[in-house]
């Protein structure tokens, strides 16, 4: 095969693959709440920072490398110099520099774990292998697992094939459901093992500790449904127990909230959450109203 054709076919190997290659998301996303898209100004703002550090130090080194390379007859220096105002000058930049990039971040840090002044309180419990949410100012309460159709392509020697099940093993049969520009401050706790409350598009992962309450707050700014896991290996199951937030307009918000209220399923409790879990959760909640 000549070089011209091997290139040729090289060339409609990589059109073929333009559509694989357009599906990889290699930086983060922006997502749909004012936390993620300040953490991905961030993110970006850090790594074009890296990137002109990386430029002038790597630069200087090419430089070097070809100017002063032995072939032209460039000369070590044996004189060892000394020089206190280059030392104080290059342990000041990256002080400045770790400065400027410390002071946005911490800003950032203490935002996100800023839950006051929150609409409503929904308190996540993990379970192995499913979360139950409990609306604490609506008094709606239900489990939420793997949906149905995922759970059935899932099992061995099922026969079905994942690729013709949508969303296989991204879905639930009852998704968290919240109300588009509100502040929803989330209680997270677990009954048995660790696990982690997780969804990209919301700028948020924090771990489900059985004993202890951890706070989290999003305000999805864009209606629509998003996805996530729990991020925590949490046992046998782990990989099916996603976690799935309908973001609604408040009158459709509003019209669920009724629906559950009206109907009142009976839901089956898995296990019951200790006492002391229980009075921490309404302590936590006390303290922030």
């Amino acid at each position: 095969m000549s070089k011209s054709v091997k290139y040729a076919a090289i060339a409609a190997s990589l059109l073929l693959a333009g559509p694989a290659f357009a599906a990889w998301t290699l930086n983060m996303t922006t997502g749909i709440t004012p936390v993620s898209r300040e953490a991905h100004n961030l993110h970006m703002l850090i790594f074009w920072i890296c990137v002109v550090i990386a430029v002038i130090v790597f630069g200087a080194m090419i430089y070097s490398i070809v100017k002063f390379r032995k072939s032209t007859g460039a000369v070590p220096d044996t004189t060892m110099l000394h020089s206190t105002k280059a030392e104080i000058i290059w342990t000041a930049i990256p002080i400045v520099i770790l400065v400027v990039m410390a002071i946005p971040a911490a800003d950032q840090l203490v935002r996100i774990e800023d839950t006051s002044k929150s609409d409503m309180t929904i308190k996540v419990t993990g379970y192995q292998w499913k979360w139950q949410y409990e609306y604490l100012d609506s008094n709606v309460s239900f489990f939420s697992t793997l949906a149905r159709d995922s759970n059935a392509a899932r099992q061995l020697n099922s026969g079905i094939d994942p690729f013709t099940v949508k969303d296989y093993l991204l879905d639930v049969d009852h998704p968290l459901v919240v109300p588009v520009g509100k502040k929803v401050r989330v209680l997270l706790t677990a009954s048995d093992v660790i696990h982690a409350w997780w969804v990209p598009a919301l700028g948020m992962k924090k771990d489900a500790i059985p004993g202890f309450v951890n706070e989290l707050w999003f305000r999805a700014e864009e209606t629509g449904v998003y996805r996530g896991q729990c991020a925590e290996l949490c046992g046998r199951d782990h990989g099916f127990m996603p976690v799935v937030v309908d973001v609604k307009t408040q009158a459709d918000y509003d019209a669920w909230i009724k629906a559950q209220q009206g109907e009142k399923p009976a839901v089956a409790q898995a296990t019951d959450s200790s006492p002391a879990l229980a009075n921490q959760a309404a302590t936590t909640v006390a303290k922030a109203e």
